[in-house]
């Protein structure tokens, strides 16, 4: 069921995102690699909310909404939705924990409502970006989007 999940939305992606597929040619990086390189780049912050593009990585965690991600030493609870033009994520340095309900959960979420949500969250954090960072990547460098100027070292 999740292939044929991944398959639809790939080519749903596709179809929005068919003028870009022309224009930029570069290789695209894993979005896992963002997520990892930008938690290095910060120095493993104690948390962090960012929003990457779609058509600036391969999306090679669909499927993943509330997992654990080891970068370094660290483990990070990721909180993570496709929220269109973005895949947006909310990591926050935790001990790991079974997050298998979680992911269950939000997943079936974002089914039964057919990801209309997503599409509103995705078209309001495109409202409200105001700043980028740059993150390296094997690719190349990738802009990562914030709401707003993260404090680095804040706990909250």
């Amino acid at each position: 069921m999740k292939e044929i999940l991944r398959k639809i939305h790939s080519g749903f992606l596709n179809l929005l995102l068919f003028p870009s597929a022309f224009r930029n040619k570069r290789p695209r990086p894993p979005a896992s690699e963002v997520l990892t390189c930008h938690l290095s780049q910060r120095r493993l912050p104690p948390w962090t909310s960012f929003c990457v593009r779609y058509s600036a990585v391969e999306n090679d965690q669909f499927g993943l909404s509330s997992f654990n991600w080891q970068v370094q030493d660290a483990n990070y609870h990721i909180l993570r939705t496709g929220a269109f033009p973005f895949i947006k994520y909310h990591c926050t340095r935790a001990p790991p924990q079974d997050l298998d309900f979680e992911n269950t959960f939000f997943g079936a979420l974002k089914v039964i409502n057919l990801g209309v949500p997503c599409l509103a969250y995705g078209l309001g954090s495109w409202m409200v970006v105001r700043v980028t960072e740059t993150v390296q990547t094997s690719a190349g460098p990738v802009t990562v989007y914030f709401a707003y100027k993260e404090v680095e070292g804040a706990q909250y």
